[in-house]
């Protein structure tokens, strides 16, 4: 007997984001973790404005946002003296920054607006073993004291990390290669930081970067390398030992007063050659890690999520029939996937070149590059993932015009974020194509505002903010057949 038709494996933050779109748009869902409680340590700490974006839609943005530290530019250092600054103010999106909060801060936020669909974790369950067919999916779970259980469930999402159960369970390969050197990092009140808190700071160094982020105006997240690997698990380093570290790779006068927080890594590059399975799906780390540079992870991992929960949602309510709209969800996010693993994986080498020649030429590039207006929008659209889209979308409409299919569409202050419905699709445009298509379509299609005011075309939006295709008014009957695909 099937009691919830989507099973999510893992409640950290792209787990909760999983479960709480699929809540919002009406599917049945639970939501196991292996661990006996939330996480109670910082992890993951920067959500940068594309998330926030996508987070709008369920109404916790806000709320994340109270709760951190707004960080407006990044500056970079190299022995002691400034290279380059990079502003974050010029991202075209509602929130031009980087949020700053500790991981089970921001899992808190979601866990309790899962709450008000109904819907809470439950900790200390384990899934052991899997079976599916063209029906569904058979979990194999254990309860704490030991007890197993079989339930069916129609598809499976896996949140379950970069050790994902479901991964190997399905055998997939999990490809790519580890960085040579060994990190440690920790979070750390602390006093003599020369920047203010709306300011991270990377210190460029011949035996490896330090890089701040500032969480509050005495606390920061630090992380530094700590050499060559020796193929033995690295070991974090106390507050004294990082304290030597900070004296002798950063600017002098910063005093670390007390620990909340460390741990040591390895950077991994790895990624799955594909995120669909079936009727199991991946997301987050179980489909791929990479370096922290950038702190791209989990943003990426809830990013997964957005994209895949309206589809799923679309297919399990019955309003879409096939598998050409799952199908679409590998299409789309393991480019994606494979881009930010590249982008952390550069930032990572540059910053830890070890020969001084190259140190310097380094230090000379990022000196002009950041100096070219045009290079540092690219950069801060890249960090920021407000210039990621879908240009080669299986979903996708012809190009008419306008905007290319794929393009993110950017939020509109003070209208009702894309994706706040039940439907699939917005029809942007005062005029009378809207109206149409949304009559013709009603379980598809909702007539919306313009995007923007007095323009004549018709903006069909996907509910996680990105075009499927804009037509002038005077043609919105060409839209029809995308419509007729996908109700078909």
């Amino acid at each position: 007997m099937m009691k919830d038709q989507v099973l999510v494996a893992g409640a950290g933050p792209v787990g909760l984001a999983m479960a709480l779109e699929l809540a919002r748009y009406g599917v049945s869902v639970r939501i196991i973790d292996k661990t006996a409680d939330a996480e109670h340590t910082s992890r993951a700490v920067a959500i940068w404005p594309r998330t926030l974006e996508l987070l709008d839609r369920p109404g916790v943005s806000e709320e994340l946002i109270r709760r951190g530290n707004k960080v407006t530019a990044a500056n970079i250092l190299s022995g002691g003296k400034p290279v380059g600054s990079l502003s974050l103010g010029q991202i075209a999106s509602p929130y031009p920054f980087v949020l700053m909060l500790p991981q089970y801060e921001t899992e808190a936020v979601l866990r309790d607006r899962l709450a008000a669909f109904g819907v809470l974790p439950e900790h200390g369950i384990e899934l052991f073993g899997l079976d599916q067919d063209e029906e569904g999916v058979t979990a194999h779970l254990r309860r704490p004291d030991g007890t197993e259980l079989t339930e069916r469930f129609a598809w499976l999402v896996a949140c379950d990390g970069a050790h994902s159960v479901v991964r190997h369970l399905l055998g997939l390969d999990f490809k790519g290669d580890k960085l040579g050197l060994d990190w440690t990092q920790g979070d750390f009140h602390l006093t003599g930081y020369p920047f203010p808190p709306s300011q991270l700071a990377v210190f460029y160094h011949a035996d490896g970067p330090l890089l701040f982020f500032p969480m509050a105006p005495d606390r920061a997240r630090v992380i530094t390398s700590l050499g060559a690997s020796t193929g033995k698990p690295p070991v974090a380093l106390d507050q004294h030992a990082f304290q030597k570290l900070i004296d002798a790779r950063g600017p002098g006068g910063i005093t670390l007063t007390g620990t909340v927080w460390t741990s040591a890594f390895h950077i991994n590059e790895r990624q799955v050659d594909r995120y669909r399975t079936g009727r199991v799906f991946l997301a987050g780390d179980a489909a791929h890690i990479h370096s922290p540079a950038g702190g791209q992870g989990m943003n990426t991992g809830i990013q997964d999520a957005v994209n895949l929960a309206w589809k799923l949602a679309q297919v399990s309510l019955g309003r879409v029939s096939g598998t050409w709209l799952l199908d679409s969800y590998d299409a789309e996010r393991r480019p994606v996937g494979a881009e930010v693993i590249q982008a952390s994986g550069r930032m990572t080498r540059m910053a830890t070149l070890g020969n001084p020649v190259l140190q310097h030429l380094r230090d000379l590039a990022v000196h002009m590059l950041l100096g070219v207006r045009p290079v540092q929008r690219a950069l801060t659209g890249l960090m920021s993932e407000v210039s990621i889209g879908y240009p080669e979308s299986p979903l996708n409409g012809l190009p008419f015009g306008g905007e290319k299919p794929g393009a993110r569409v950017p939020p509109v202050a003070g209208a009702l974020p894309f994706g706040a419905g039940s439907v699939p699709l917005f029809a942007a445009c005062g005029c009378k194509g809207a109206a149409a298509l949304a009559d013709q379509f009603p379980d598809l299609v909702e007539a919306r505002p313009p995007l923007v005011e007095s323009e004549r075309l018709l903006s069909l939006v996907r509910p996680d903010g990105y075009l499927v295709a804009q037509v002038p008014d005077d043609d919105w009957s060409a839209i029809i057949p995308l419509l007729q695909r996908s109700s078909s």
